[in-house]
C-alpha cells in the first residue's frame, strides 16, 4: 500500500487544485457578470430557444475586454464585453452572436465542462508524476518535457471539444432556420476582431482548430446531413 502512496498523493493534489481553480473561476464569473438583456439580440436567441423547445435562453455578459464566449460548469452561457461591444458597433450581427451562444450551448449539452475538469485533474496528476520521474533522469529538463507533453495532450482534447460544439451549433442553427452562414462568417472575422496577426502557433499547439478547418468540418457535416435526411438533426 505504501508504494502507491506517492501516486495517491499526486492524484489528491491534482483533484484539490482542479476544485480550487473551478471555485475561483465561478467566483470570478459571479462577481463580474450580469444577465445580458438586449432587445436586438432577442429574436435570434428566441429562434434557438424555440428550436430546443425552451421558453428562453439566458445569456450573461462577462465584463472583460477579450472577445470570447464561455460555458460554465454549471451550464451558464457567457458573452464577454469585448464581443458584445463588437456587436453594438455593427461588426458582428445578431445571427453571428446567436452562433456563439449555440456553440457554448453545445459545450454544455455535450458535458465538455465536466469532462475538461476530469481531463485537467488527470493531466495534472500525470504532469506531476512525469516531472518527478523525468526530473531525476534529466535534471533541469524533465519538468519542461513533462509540461510540454501535457500541453500537447490538452490542446488536442480541446480541439476535439471545439469540433463537437461546432457540430452541435450547426445542427441547432439549421433547425432554428438561421443556417450555418453566420457561424462560418463569424469564424472568418474572429482573427481580425481579436487583432491577431498573420503568425500563428502550429496547429497541434492550438486549443482551437484553424478557421479553415472548422469551416470545412461544418460544410462536411451539412453535406452528410442533407444526403442522409432532408431534415437537419439536433
Amino acid at each position: 500500500m505504501l508504494r502507491f502512496l506517492p501516486l495517491l498523493l499526486l492524484v489528491a493534489a491534482a483533484v484539490v487544485y482542479a476544485r480550487v481553480l473551478a471555485w475561483r473561476t465561478a467566483q470570478e464569473l459571479d462577481s463580474n457578470s450580469v444577465e445580458l438583456v438586449d432587445p436586438t439580440l432577442r429574436p435570434a436567441l428566441a429562434r434557438l430557444a424555440e428550436a430546443l423547445e425552451l421558453s428562453r435562453i439566458k445569456v450573461h455578459l462577462y465584463e472583460v475586454p477579450m472577445i470570447n464566449g464561455l460555458a460554465a460548469a454549471d451550464g451558464r452561457i457567457f458573452i464577454t464585453r469585448g464581443f458584445y461591444d463588437r456587436f453594438r458597433a455593427g461588426q458582428v450581427t445578431a445571427e453571428e452572436m446567436a452562433s456563439v451562444v449555440a456553440h457554448e450551448m453545445g459545450h454544455v449539452a455535450l458535458g465538455h465542462a465536466r469532462r475538461r475538469m476530469i481531463d485537467f485533474t488527470g493531466q495534472n496528476a500525470v504532469r506531476m508524476g512525469l516531472a518527478m520521474v523525468l526530473g531525476r533522469l534529466l535534471p533541469g529538463l524533465g519538468v519542461w518535457i513533462a509540461q510540454g507533453l501535457m500541453t500537447l495532450l490538452a490542446a488536442g482534447l480541446s480541439r476535439r471539444d471545439e469540433y463537437e460544439a461546432d457540430s452541435y451549433a450547426s445542427a441547432l442553427l439549421i433547425k432554428a432556420g438561421i443556417g450555418t452562414a453566420p457561424q462560418k462568417s463569424l469564424f472568418r472575422k474572429l482573427g481580425a476582431l481579436a487583432g491577431q496577426g498573420a503568425a500563428q502557433a502550429p496547429a497541434w499547439l492550438l486549443t482551437h482548430p484553424k478557421t479553415e478547418e472548422r469551416i470545412r468540418a461544418i460544410e462536411a457535416n451539412e453535406a452528410r446531413w442533407l444526403k442522409s435526411s432532408p431534415d437537419a438533426p439536433v
